[in-house]
């Protein structure tokens, strides 16, 4: 299924009394860029974090919000550095007898120096972390493919009318073609006849003229081509996800078509479908560009 790069997800995920909350957001991008807030409790699995994203999006500018919170009873300690708080004493009390100041030092001043106390946690298990934190990023990714495909679905319903009407305007040109050569040979043979009047004009240099310019204006070549890449966009469109490099490029070989069709013909009417095919190419290249 067709997804689109426009997507969020949330999962929050309890295990051994810790909480994981993870959340993603994102939007379109070329390629798969990942932007992870990880709280410093988790820092060592950002990279765990990263491939397991990676498993489920291929493209798209994501932001990754994680959260942590350890719901057990804390059992870290404190610390108290007697050896460092005699030293910061000793030291404040010879800067008060050198320089004449009252020494002022109270306890809790003493008790903020750094490193007078210090809080020792407990350290955690890295694979128990990972395997509640596996779960919230999966949980997360999941939703949002979630989100992505009812987006993806609704660009494909947008996306196929425009190609279905980009095939009746192909259909205009290329049935429009060959009555303009049609038309130009009456009016070569007219003004020819009023200038030459009863004399005969030169058949033979006439049908020349005339098939220099059928060649000049065919566009048989590039109708096939713009209805071969049309078939082939709406192929792709109810194929699978990551096709949206694939329809990028088609869209523009569409273009490129439109514009050889554009330039080549002389027909007021085909110079007006031409100008809509690309008009129309143009919105379903802006569509594309949120598809993964």
């Amino acid at each position: 299924m067709v997804r689109s790069m426009t997507g969020f997800g949330r999962a929050e995920v309890i295990e051994n009394n810790k909480r994981y909350t993870v959340e993603l957001k994102s939007v379109n991008h070329r390629y798969l860029d990942l932007s992870v807030k990880t709280p410093r409790a988790l820092s060592s699995l950002d990279g765990n974090v990263r491939a397991e994203i990676k498993k489920y999006l291929s493209r798209g500018k994501v932001d990754v919000y994680i959260s942590f919170e350890n719901l057990s009873e804390s059992e870290a300690e404190i610390k108290y550095n007697h050896d460092l708080a005699s030293k910061y004493a000793a030291f404040v009390k010879e800067i008060s007898e050198e320089f004449g100041l009252e020494n002022d030092l109270r306890a809790t001043r003493l008790a903020s120096f750094p490193d007078v106390f210090e809080v020792i946690e407990e350290s955690e298990d890295e694979d128990e972390l990972w395997a509640g934190l596996k779960k919230a990023v999966d949980g997360a990714c999941e939703k949002m493919i979630e989100a992505r495909s009812i987006e993806g679905e609704n660009l494909v319903n947008d996306l196929i009318p425009k190609l279905d009407n980009l095939l009746s305007i192909v259909d205009f040109i290329r049935e429009r073609s060959p009555r303009i050569v049609d038309e130009y040979r009456e009016k070569i043979y007219t003004r020819v006849k009023e200038i030459l009047g009863d004399n005969t004009p030169d058949e033979g240099r006439l049908l020349t003229e005339v098939t220099v310019f059928a060649d000049k204006v065919c566009v048989d070549e590039e109708i096939v081509r713009l209805r071969s890449h049309i078939e082939t966009m709406k192929k792709e469109l109810s194929g699978n996800a990551d096709v949206g490099r694939k329809l990028d490029f088609i869209a523009q070989e569409m273009n490129r078509e439109a514009n050889t069709t554009l330039s080549k013909t002389t027909d007021l009417e085909i110079s007006n479908k031409g100008i809509e095919l690309k008009t129309e190419i143009e919105k379903i290249r802006e569509q594309i560009q949120n598809i993964e």
